[in-house]
């Protein structure tokens, strides 16, 4: 029973420290009719682009919007161009993102609508990486 409890706790606090090196905040920006998914990095961290082979090993960045049938998602969800290195960890050329980047999905609705999802993302730094975290999401779209 003790190494049950000592295995929970380490998978918990990897977890919980996985999401201290990513900071995200999620916005409208009602010019550009985008909702913005802004990752603030920690120093010495990076957080993978959405489109990188995962057979490689590393998760890449994803969002999961919620179904709803009066809120109309425009194309695939935009990122910067990426940095592109050797990744030890890996061992093979890997797009990420160090310091932040904002990730932006086009939208279209008719009323006020709350739009709600998850991202999915894993950091990792010269010598290890943390397992792939899941940060929920609601947005409000005026």
């Amino acid at each position: 029973m003790k190494l049950l409890v000592t295995f929970l706790v380490l998978i918990l606090s990897q977890v919980l420290f996985s999401q201290e090196k990513v900071k995200w905040d999620f916005t409208y920006n009602s010019n550009s009719k985008t909702i913005e998914m802004k990752a603030s990095i920690a120093e010495g961290w990076h957080l993978y682009s959405q489109y990188i082979n995962n057979k490689i090993g590393p998760v890449p960045t994803a969002f999961v919007f919620t179904p709803n049938d009066k809120i109309k998602l425009i194309g695939k969800t935009e990122e910067p161009t990426p940095i592109k290195e050797y990744d030890e960890n890996f061992e093979a050329t890997l797009d990420f993102y160090k310091g932040e980047v904002v990730f932006k999905q086009k939208v279209e609705f008719r009323s006020s609508q709350i739009i709600e999802g998850f991202v999915t993302f894993m950091v990792c730094n010269e010598t290890m990486c943390l397992p792939p975290t899941d940060i929920p999401f609601k947005i409000e779209l005026k």
